[in-house]
């Protein structure tokens, strides 16, 4: 008789309608940690989706986040060791919510004593946690962790709602001292419900509670304040008449405001409040909760804190980072630039503890001689103010030797060396402590709008995309060169920098970028990192799709093109040639005296041909003959063909860059001043947008100078009227003498 109705109560009550009965998460997975049964209660707590495709897929995917999956697989393996476990957890349901739970885990055992899997019962971590004590403390230090997760003001705000809302409140509002004023910064409501126009404060709006508001009374009293049952008392007096209609709508039931104080200052004021936007089991706030929460209030006002001074550590180094870049791209002829520098995300740690955003990334685009143009992108290895110093002594030094129009690879040559005297402690024994000289990645480019040659040298960076015809592909570059601040005297097998020369046709562009585009990322759908393969074909992809757009469009492209939050500085800049030849006019002379006045005529012609005004053009064909006359007086005397010094490097030929011998003395000029037979110059006009650019050649290699004239002497004025009249004006070494150059506005207005 007993076994029949031992049989009939297991009829009657089988194990699947108890376990689809009781309050409490049941989940059985394998050891794997594949689910192989979750119950009703547990589809509710974690939110998991659909049940009929929950099976097989890994519990930890599907109920844990962030580092509490890394949390839970650890207390997996303890429990596939034969060992039980619990922790308290944070869990992100599938409609983005977040819920506190406490789970506690088992060994599933095989009756021959085996472990086949993990039995997790759960629920939530209620408010109510103090009947348990050690719950309690559990999931506060949860919701301190959770707050620590960034330092990031905006993200700060963020986790405070998503810890607080839905599980603890209907209504998260924080207010924080700005002076004097009280400004609304979170307003979270469960449902997404959005308060009417004109009833509660906006987010940055200014907020006046009267007296008598429980959050007046909150910072006033610095306690928290309870309004156990709004159904019985009569809602304080509230900031304005709508804003106590919105809440009358919502049926407002329970408050709880409590004073955000830190170091014994009073930031601000944290109200929450239940309403019945949403069905829970507990309605009301009382005693315990508002203990509770005010200790949850206590450690939000101390990220806020943190947030806040972090936020203006980061403001302080962002504005020394971004006022070392160019702070205003120039007009240039021929070419369109579009730049882009991105901070990297805050809280990065490399070994070195909590970070800023500063970096050592950087760009420039520097007005060279003629209508030339130099660019450059670079990057500083490491991050913090260092970086950025270096950075920005980096960029002073490049842009003063590219004044001398040098050639790029003699540029990099002069870097390099620069960047191994920044450490004047570099081999002392001594002084371990130092710093090593910096190493940096470069690519110095000069671009010649007319004749649309590209001169660059490479010292280890990437190389840039190249678009022609809407197809991309890379730069091509022979040389990669090395590291700046890495070749020291001596060390052998490490090639000089060198210069290369293309042709970039009408309408081409250039996408140069440092590796912080293109660094590991980690993937939005959690599935670990994209490798720098992975970057590059996006950021081809992306670019490629707007290759026939502008150059801010391609810049955003690049910038947009890998997905997932960067974790080092970048800078991006786009360039695209003209598809239109520009203007120019270029004539070779014999260096003799009366050639002056034939030059002076036929760039006179050349001027007004190009829309040059009257008066402008009679100025600068003064300017003209003032050159003209100087180069005339001053060529060097005829000289056989020059053979270039070549020196040998570490096993490699490396040739002078200027071609100079020393000891070498130019052949004396004739007593009359004129050039000796078979001397010429060549006189080369180019028109840009705004202004034109006169340049003389002569097989000279001395470098003019202005000199300071005497009242009694007959010469020694002319390059001084150049530097007086001209926008600006220089000269520079070329493969066989020299050029003199001066720029002069189109209209007089424009200069």
């Amino acid at each position: 008789m007993t076994e029949q109705i031992d049989r009939g109560y297991e009829a009657y009550l089988p194990a699947q309608t108890i376990l689809a009965q009781i309050s409490a998460a049941v989940v059985v997975t394998d050891r794997q940690g594949n689910l192989l049964y979750a119950n009703p209660f547990a589809v509710a707590l974690f939110g998991f989706p659909d049940r009929g495709k929950l099976l097989g897929r890994p519990v930890l995917s599907l109920a844990f986040s962030g580092g509490d999956a890394g949390k839970a697989a650890e207390l997996a393996k303890q429990v596939l060791r034969g060992r039980g476990g619990d922790g308290t957890f944070a869990v992100i349901r599938g409609d983005g919510s977040r819920v506190f739970v406490r789970a506690q885990a088992m060994p599933l055992r095989h009756p021959s004593g085996s472990v086949d899997g993990i039995v997790i019962l759960a629920r939530e971590a209620s408010r109510r946690s103090s009947r348990r004590e050690r719950d309690r403390v559990a999931l506060l230090e949860r919701i301190g962790e959770q707050l620590a997760g960034s330092l990031e003001f905006g993200s700060t705000l963020r986790h405070v709602a998503e810890i607080l809302v839905p599980q603890f409140a209907d209504h998260c509002i924080i207010d924080l001292f700005q002076g004097d004023k009280l400004i609304r910064r979170v307003q979270t409501n469960a449902g997404g419900w959005i308060p009417p126009a004109g009833s509660w404060a906006r987010i940055g709006d200014p907020i006046r509670y009267p007296e008598g508001h429980f959050c007046q009374q909150a910072m006033t009293r610095l306690e928290a304040v309870l309004l156990e049952n709004l159904d019985e008392v009569e809602l304080p007096r509230a900031p304005s008449q709508p804003s106590l209609e919105a809440a009358e709508e919502i049926g407002l039931r329970s408050v709880v405001a409590a004073p955000l104080i830190v170091r014994g200052e009073l930031l601000g004021v944290m109200s929450l409040a239940l309403s019945g936007l949403t069905r829970r089991h507990e309605q009301y706030y009382d005693a315990d909760d508002r203990d509770f929460l005010s200790a949850v209030a206590g450690r939000v006002a101390v990220a806020i804190d943190n947030a806040l001074l972090f936020e203006e550590e980061r403001r302080t180094a962002l504005a020394f980072q971004t006022s070392l870049l160019p702070q205003q791209l120039p007009t240039l002829d021929g070419l369109e630039v579009a730049c882009r520098y991105v901070p990297a995300k805050p809280l990065v740690t490399h070994g070195q503890g909590i970070q800023t955003q500063v970096g050592g990334d950087w760009y420039d685009i520097i007005p060279l001689s003629a209508g030339r143009v130099g660019i450059v992108i670079g990057d500083v290895e490491g991050r913090g103010a260092r970086a950025a110093a270096v950075m920005g002594q980096l960029r002073a030094a490049l842009r003063a030797f590219a004044q001398d129009d040098k050639p790029p690879a003699e540029i990099l040559r002069k870097l390099d060396e620069w960047c191994r005297t920044l450490s004047p402690a570099k081999g002392r024994a001594d002084d371990p402590g130092a710093p090593d000289p910096p190493m940096v990645s470069c690519t110095y480019l000069v671009y010649d709008a007319w004749s649309r040659t590209l001169s660059f040298a490479n010292a280890g960076h990437d190389a840039p995309l190249l678009i022609v015809g809407g197809e991309v592909g890379e730069l091509e570059m022979e040389h990669k060169g090395v590291l700046l601040g890495v070749r020291g005297k001596g060390v052998p097998a490490l090639p000089t920098y060198r210069e290369e020369t293309r042709y970039l046709p009408a309408g081409s562009g250039l996408v140069l970028y440092t590796d912080g585009l293109t660094d590991r990322r980690h993937r939005p759908d959690g599935l670990g990192t994209y490798s720098e393969d992975d970057a590059r074909l996006m950021l081809h992809q992306a670019v490629h799709r707007v290759a026939h757009g502008d150059v801010e469009l391609i810049a955003q492209a690049a910038q947009e093109a890998v997905p997932g939050d960067i974790d080092d500085d970048m800078a991006i800049v786009a360039i695209r040639t003209s598809p239109v030849d520009l203007a120019s006019w270029d004539c070779t002379f014999p260096a003799e005296p009366i050639k002056v006045s034939e030059a002076r005529r036929l760039a006179e012609a050349t001027f007004r041909s190009w829309g040059m005004e009257g008066e402008q053009v009679e100025l600068t064909c003064l300017l003209v003959s003032e050159v003209v006359t100087n180069v005339v007086l001053h060529t060097a005397a005829s000289r056989p063909p020059r053979q270039a010094l070549t020196l040998e490097v570490a096993g490699t030929a490396a040739q002078h860059p200027s071609g100079l011998i020393a000891g070498w003395e130019p052949v004396p000029f004739s007593d009359d001043g004129a050039a000796e037979e078979g001397k010429t110059f060549t006189l080369r006009l180019r028109r840009g947008g705004e202004a034109v650019w006169v340049e003389v050649f002569d097989h000279d290699l001395r470098l003019p100078r202005i000199r300071s004239a005497g009242e009694t002497d007959e010469g020694g004025r002319g390059l001084y009227l150049v530097d007086q009249l001209a926008t600006r004006w220089g000269s520079r070494p070329t493969r066989d003498g020299k050029a003199v150059w001066f720029e002069m506005p189109l209209r007089p207005e424009v200069g």
